[in-house]
């Protein structure tokens, strides 16, 4: 395909209201994602992911240590029921804020995704605050993972190897990568994918072996885990970190638009994971829990106290069960999942730096694309931060400090969803506002139900900011991402006295991306297919 070949239409077919400013946007539009040159020479990204590469990296992407470690933990706070409560609303969540976010995205897909979003039709102000807040939250991910690889290593190393020499072996290998043209970020992401994938097919195979008596023991596993300990434990604090360790399990799902952003088809992509991804993310979690909750007691003493791989429920499980290798396999495919994602929390805070510059909210070399379609300033300055965080990891301090910054992740996440809900309303006024027929238009996607969507994200981000029990230290935890949030967006208001965006003067020319004649005729042959045919599509793994 020929990324350069954009269709855009004339300015006529957006209505007779679009003034030299508008213009003025749909030239920098051109020029800045399409790479036809600025005055200030940002270059341009390439569209590197392919619509399979983008299919499989979101069929694994929230696959990892939150399934399958953390998923003991939240047993341990919540019970059996209420931990299945907590993962099914935010399954439901997960359905919400993709639809929300694809409709956008198909329309603008920009790297920066949301970010951009907030800018353009909510205040730039919101979109300094929140961008700031995702690429520090991301950024502290990658550092937690580092330090929970090491731990997957010592589990066959046993600490004869020094943290220290660990964590910077993690660093080369995982930052070298960013080195690279972009389509080799993709194809690990590919491969880390299925490893993933397969994991949890082993995983759900296992399990119904222990449930039916696999094992020398041989013994039955049955229901009474849920008639023998409490169903509910801790009431709503419980509830809460139940669902706080979901969202965190399942991941920032602006990972897949700011993909999207950088896909050959957006439209096929983006649609395409709009749909898979909430059935995957619903088959994957719940039948796992359903799994955790018959396999292991809530109060099983290794959900606390074990390590690593060891704190799993489904080792746990199977080591009850007296079979051997588990863990082992168990460790290897873990740490192929864990430089998967650490490789995410280096792709994913760099766009949004980028976008943050291209906005002007940051510095303007920071938005800088080489030939290859890298942002190596914003590449450099996540890596030189994720390396500072990483090696904060080897002192006590340091790891308290790790742990108050993965605290913003984790409230940024549900967060996310909220500011992406209300971008999405304004969005709307903006189009109503300006009567662009961006739904019109051939192939045009739009969420299923709206406004149905965004009023779940905001509904369910209301519910889970009051968790975690009210106590000081929790209080702190769990709000400290809205705090930064809201402090870093009020503070560049007042000090760049930004101003609330108009919707009918608010910005629908940057990044609209037309439809290719290639794309048109690749949707084409797509909806010609029977319906089994189009199924088969979200299965495929190659």
């Amino acid at each position: 395909m020929e990324d350069n070949m954009i269709n855009y239409p004339p300015l006529s077919a957006y209505g007779a209201d679009k003034n030299e400013k508008q213009t003025h946007a749909l030239q920098q539009s051109i020029s800045v994602e399409e790479g036809h040159g600025t005055s200030e020479d940002l270059g341009r990204f390439h569209r590197s992911f392919t619509p399979r590469q983008v299919h499989v990296i979101s069929l694994g992407s929230s696959v990892g240590s939150g399934l399958f470690i953390a998923t003991g933990k939240a047993l341990a706070d919540a019970g059996p029921a209420s931990m299945l409560l907590a993962y099914f609303m935010v399954c439901i969540g997960i359905w919400a804020n993709l639809q929300t976010l694809t409709e956008m995205t198909i329309a603008f897909p920009t790297s920066g995704n949301y970010i951009d979003y907030a800018g353009r039709w909510v205040d730039p102000a919101l979109a300094f605050g929140a961008g700031f807040a995702e690429w520090l939250g991301w950024t502290s991910v990658f550092a937690a993972e580092a330090t929970f690889c090491v731990v997957l290593i010592n589990y066959w190393a046993k600490d004869a190897v020094p943290e220290a020499a660990l964590l910077t072996i993690f660093l080369l290998a995982c930052l070298s990568v960013f080195l690279l043209p972009n389509r080799f970020f993709a194809w690990l992401q590919y491969f880390g994918s299925l490893v993933k994938a397969f994991l949890f097919i082993f995983i759900i195979i296992m399990s119904l072996a222990v449930i039916g008596g696999a094992g020398p023991t041989g013994k039955v596993v049955d229901g009474s885990n849920w008639t023998n300990f409490p169903a509910f434990k801790h009431g709503f604090g419980g509830f809460s970190n139940a669902a706080l360790l979901a969202i965190w399990a399942v991941g920032d799902q602006v990972f897949i638009g700011v993909m999207g952003g950088e896909a050959k088809s957006p439209r096929f992509s983006m649609a395409h994971a709009a749909n898979l991804i909430p059935w995957r993310t619903g088959v994957f979690y719940l039948v796992c829990i359903v799994f955790v909750t018959i396999l292991v007691p809530s109060d099983d003493p290794d959900l606390f106290g074990g390590s690593g791989v060891t704190s799993s429920p489904f080792v746990i499980a199977v080591q009850n069960a007296g079979i051997k290798g588990v863990p082992d396999f168990m460790n290897a495919c873990m740490i192929v999942g864990i430089v998967a994602i650490a490789l995410e929390c280096i792709y994913l805070p760099s766009r949004v730096l980028r976008t943050m510059a291209v906005q002007k909210l940051l510095p303007g070399f920071i938005a800088k694309v080489d030939s290859k379609g890298r942002p190596r300033w914003a590449l450099g300055i996540t890596a030189l931060f994720a390396i500072v965080l990483t090696y904060m990891s080897l002192s006590a301090n340091g790891l308290e400090v790790l742990n108050w910054l993965i605290s913003i992740t984790s409230a940024s996440f549900f967060l996310n969803w909220s500011i992406i809900a209300f971008t999405s309303f304004r969005f709307r006024a903006a189009i109503k506002a300006q009567k662009m027929p961006i739904f019109e238009r051939q192939y045009g996607w739009k969420s299923t139900f709206w406004p149905l969507a965004p009023v779940v994200s905001l509904t369910i981000s209301t519910i889970l900011l009051g968790g975690g029990g009210f106590t000081a230290y929790n209080f702190f935890s769990y709000t400290i991402g809205l705090l930064v949030i809201v402090m870093f967006t009020l503070a560049y208001k007042v000090i760049m006295r930004t101003k609330w965006q108009d919707p009918m003067t608010a910005d629908l020319v940057t990044g609209r991306r037309e439809l290719t004649t290639e794309e048109i005729q690749q949707l084409d042959a797509y909806y010609s297919r029977p319906i089994w045919r189009r199924l088969g599509e979200y299965v495929r793994l190659w």
